[in-house]
């Protein structure tokens, strides 16, 4: 790392801003932002307004007008950037999914990984339930992904495959049990642990993340990822 930690890139989740704030908006006239940064700009909000909207009204009950309401933009250009509902909310848990794993990365490289294994599972998963604290709503909308069907659940795991390359640190398990599949089972244990926190609102309650609510989630996880690798019978 550099000493530069301050400018690293500021790891942002759909619907930590609103679509409606001044800064955000496109006024009228001439504009110094070319088609490409308006359309950028104009995507970032609406995927905003997804996480918002169906945080707040689930799948089902999300309309695309909402969604466009929320972000401030309008159904055309709705149009022009996403192929419907099911497009808008699977481009926003694919970038949320993919920012979650940046953050846990980051914190466990910053950690050591291989040095200290545990240590770093111990920033990565922080980092997890951080931003989950940070942005509610995208948690929210992140469990809504199910109710996409087979697409949603290819998604879903997708991202969880996404898990894997951090037990390659990890020591041996248990003799005579298949690596791949504990691995998975493991990772599956710790989605249905934060699924469950989304359902009673926990991160919500959490505040400013880990520190308060989120801390006995935090040592959970932990130990569920850690001791299948210390069991050596």
């Amino acid at each position: 790392m550099t000493s530069a930690r301050g400018t690293e890139e500021r790891l942002v989740l759909p619907g930590a801003r609103t679509g409606r704030e001044p800064e955000r908006s496109l006024r009228p006239g001439p504009r110094r932002l070319t088609p490409e940064e308006v359309a950028s700009r104009q995507r970032e909000r609406l995927l905003d307004g997804v996480a918002r909207t169906v945080a707040a009204n689930g799948y089902a009950g999300a309309r695309i007008s909402d969604i466009c309401r929320a972000a401030g933009v309008t159904r055309p250009v709705f149009y022009e950037l996403f192929n419907g509902k099911e497009d808008a909310v699977l481009a926003a848990f694919r970038g949320g999914t993919r920012t979650v794993v940046r953050a846990m990365q980051r914190a466990y490289d910053e950690t050591g990984g291989a040095a200290d294994w545990p240590t770093a599972v111990r920033a990565g998963l922080r980092a997890l339930l951080t931003l989950l604290a940070e942005t509610p709503v995208f948690a929210t909308m992140a469990v809504e992904i199910e109710c996409l069907g087979p697409t949603g659940r290819r998604a879903r795991a997708e991202f969880l495959a996404g898990f894997r390359p951090f037990f390659a640190d990890a020591p041996p398990g248990p003799p005579g049990v298949a690596r791949t599949e504990l691995v998975d089972t493991v990772v599956g244990a710790v989605y249905a642990a934060v699924h469950r926190a989304v359902d009673e609102d926990r991160f919500a309650a959490a505040g400013d993340g880990p520190g308060t609510g989120a801390d006995p989630l935090l040592d959970v996880l932990v130990h569920v990822v850690v001791a299948p690798f210390s069991a050596r019978a």
